[in-house]
């Protein structure tokens, strides 16, 4: 049976599995979906259309599923989607989408969403991702898996951070980021690989060490971004027991649009 608080107010449009708890005081919209065992904590309101997968949990005076905080919004039908096993701590916000974008907002699976974290219109956020407090990103921001984002850092809108990246705290980003760099700094400047993160995610010293010299290649070298991407791709031939990684590097190269921070 669903524990719902006597104060909470779920609308009774509003689908929630039987195993759904909801907290005091929360507010529950018409066109919400939340799946089992999530728990909804006190002072959260989820309103607009809304998907929330299972085992989730929201802490205390979160908004989620708002409209988009873009002022050509004009009331358009648009998304929020959430996977499952997420944790969002106090005083999230994390918004619907946009009609100039694909219209739907993604949070995916075993995210670890500390406090006053902001998730704008048409973001796309992967699996097993930290943002520490107060991380920031604007509209149409692409994070990859395994993402960390230090506190108090900010992604400007449309940049794309590939997998494995790591920001530090009060890193201002405004280029993309490709996958397994570690930066810092504003303006973000690159510091190497996140190889103690790849160590702990189960990477072979072969693997880590290819990955390095995609580094290398594209940040010590000397080689423009183009003659990066050729490098890597005859890396990738040489190398076939990491080329998977090697093509993650080239083929995030291949979709900036931003430029990537060098």
């Amino acid at each position: 049976m669903t524990i719902i608080h006597p104060s909470a107010l779920v609308d009774p449009a509003a689908e929630l599995d039987s195993s759904v708890e909801v907290g005091a005081y929360s507010v529950i919209g018409p066109q919400v979906k939340i799946g089992a065992r999530t728990k909804i904590g006190p002072h959260v309101v989820i309103d607009g259309d809304t998907t929330i997968g299972c085992d989730n949990m929201f802490y205390q005076f979160s908004s989620i599923g708002a409209a988009p905080q873009d002022k050509k919004y004009a009331g358009e039908p648009t998304r929020l989607v959430i996977g499952d096993r997420n944790t969002i701590r106090e005083f999230c916000t994390l918004n619907r989408g946009t009609a100039q974008d694909a219209g739907v907002t993604r949070l995916g699976n075993d995210n670890w969403i500390m406090a006053y974290v902001h998730l704008a219109h048409d973001c796309q956020v992967g699996n097993h991702t930290i943002f520490a407090n107060n991380a920031q990103l604007a509209g149409h921001v692409q994070v990859g898996d395994w993402v960390i984002l230090g506190g108090h850092s900010g992604v400007h809108q449309f940049c794309k951070i590939g997998a494995h990246a790591m920001l530090g705290m009060f890193t201002s980003l405004t280029q993309d980021v490709p996958p397994f760099v570690i930066l810092n700094g504003n303006p973000a400047a690159a510091h190497g690989v996140n190889v103690e993160g790849l160590r702990r995610r189960g990477f072979t010293r072969e693997d880590i060490d290819a990955i390095r010299h995609a580094y290398r290649l594209i940040y010590k070298s000397g080689l423009t971004l183009e003659e990066a991407k050729t490098a890597l791709a005859n890396e990738e031939q040489a190398q076939p027991a990491v080329s998977a990684h090697l093509k993650t590097m080239r083929e995030f190269l291949e979709s900036v649009t931003r430029g990537i921070v060098r």
